[in-house]
């Protein structure tokens, strides 16, 4: 295996634009209809609709959806003293960080007598979708799981897809545990998008969702959020990417780890490396081929490959102007002075600077959350943090002297947009006499 290094200076604006797309989203009208189908049908028969598609799609039958706190419990307790304890340190170093986001409300005058204050509240009831294709995802409870906790959600339910036994893993099971939420149900897919919207017997709907998933959950999410009212995703979502900028003095083993680290993830996943030194980017390249040859996923690894980018610039301030077009969900620096390159970089959900700062750190245990934009979005997406799981209102209060303050700039205002009622509310209250 061998990529071609493209040469970025050499490339015109179409060819620019090309060597930067992403791989084609599956958007088609057949995804579209099939999920909406799946929708509708929970929409209508509920429960009876859950239990059918677990059957269809997961290959087991159900009797009960919600897992109980004894199947909790016993899942718990099959797991290792070591894995609990990775667990455990994960949720620990999570928490800490998402701690330190914890918003206060602010409080100003803005003339005198009239008083502003935005507030934070947490958004009662959360959903979040913890995925369970190829293998559990503890690490994503836990993302989701502690800022929901710290928030102080009233209701967190976590929804997974079923193994073959009609179980969810217990990693993600433990997590959960740690993380307080509410109630856990087996169940997947579209189906539990549905579910988590619009209600059945068992799931009462929730507000606002949260997780990755695949193309069916993507889809599901996106058109539940536009056809129910009071329902909101986190984020849009795409297949995993990351961007490394390196010099000629970066690990090039370091740096295809961390290209593999993401093309491990599914055959849409896409990675790119920008470096200023054809020496490093070749010497990536065979890195590549002998690190994939032993990967477990080396199938998926090598399908995710094609989509891959090794481009060379001319120097490193041209490097950072093609991640901020691109603008990867995951940004990795692998320079001298790494640092100094933050300043000039700002598109990226979650950005990793340094040799001994991987991708994987972040995933896992560093403490920032790895629920990040993708295809894109972090141009205008923020990652997933605290303040995602609340919501901000404004409280105004105004004593007399306080209206009679802007009065005549309302006034002026009104007249000049023709709302006469709206300036009536205000001169009805100044005409009125103390006593």
């Amino acid at each position: 295996m061998s990529i071609r290094i493209i040469n970025w200076s050499s490339l015109n604006k179409q060819e620019k634009r090309t060597a930067l797309m992403r791989p084609a989203l599956a958007e088609s009208d057949l995804l579209a209809t099939q999920v909406a189908n799946i929708i509708n049908e929970v929409k209508a028969k509920g429960d009876e609709a859950l239990y059918n598609f677990c059957q269809r799609f997961d290959g087991v039958t159900l009797t009960n959806l919600r897992v109980n706190d004894e199947q909790i419990n016993q899942a718990i307790a099959s797991l290792s003293e070591s894995r609990l304890a990775a667990i455990e340190t994960a949720y620990q170093q999570i928490k800490r960080f998402h701690q330190a986001q914890q918003p206060t409300d602010i409080t100003v005058e803005t003339t005198p007598g009239v008083v502003c204050t935005l507030k934070t509240e947490a958004i009662e009831s959360v959903g979040l979708y913890i995925p369970a294709g190829s293998a559990p995802l503890p690490s994503t409870a836990l993302m989701l799981g502690v800022p929901a906790q710290l928030a102080g959600c009233h209701r967190k339910v976590l929804v997974s897809p079923p193994d073959k036994q009609g179980n969810i893993a217990p990693e993600v099971l433990a997590a959960a545990k740690l993380c307080g939420i509410d109630e856990i149900y087996a169940v997947g897919g579209a189906q539990a998008c549905a579910a988590l919207a619009y209600g059945t017997d068992s799931i009462a709907p929730v507000n606002k969702i949260f997780g990755p998933g695949n193309k069916y959950v993507t889809e599901a999410k996106t058109q539940l959020s536009q056809h129910v009212f009071g329902f909101a995703i986190d984020m849009p979502a795409g297949p995993s990417e990351v961007l490394v900028i390196a010099d000629e003095h970066a690990n090039p083993a370091f740096v295809a780890a961390d290209l593999l680290s993401q093309a491990e993830h599914g055959p849409d996943s896409q990675v790119i490396l920008l470096s200023d030194s054809k020496v490093l980017i070749e010497q990536v390249n065979h890195e590549l081929t002998k690190q994939v040859s032993v990967l477990s996923r080396k199938a998926i690894a090598l399908e995710a490959l094609k989509q891959s980018r090794l481009i060379l610039t001319e120097n490193l301030a041209q490097a950072c102007e093609v991640s901020n077009l691109y603008g990867p969900e995951h940004l990795i620096i692998q320079t001298d002075n790494a640092e100094q390159l933050l300043s000039s970089l700002r598109n990226a959900g979650s950005i990793f600077v340094g040799a001994y700062t991987p991708e994987s750190a972040g995933d896992y245990a560093s403490g920032t959350n790895h629920v990040l934009p993708t295809y894109g979005y972090s141009k205008v997406v923020s990652s997933l943090s605290l303040a995602d799981f609340s919501r901000r209102f404004t409280v105004q209060q105004l004593t007399r002297e306080g209206l009679a303050n802007i009065a005549d700039c309302i006034k002026e205002l009104t007249d000049a947009e023709g709302l006469d009622a709206h300036k009536r509310a205000v001169t009805i209250r100044l005409e009125e006499t103390t006593a």
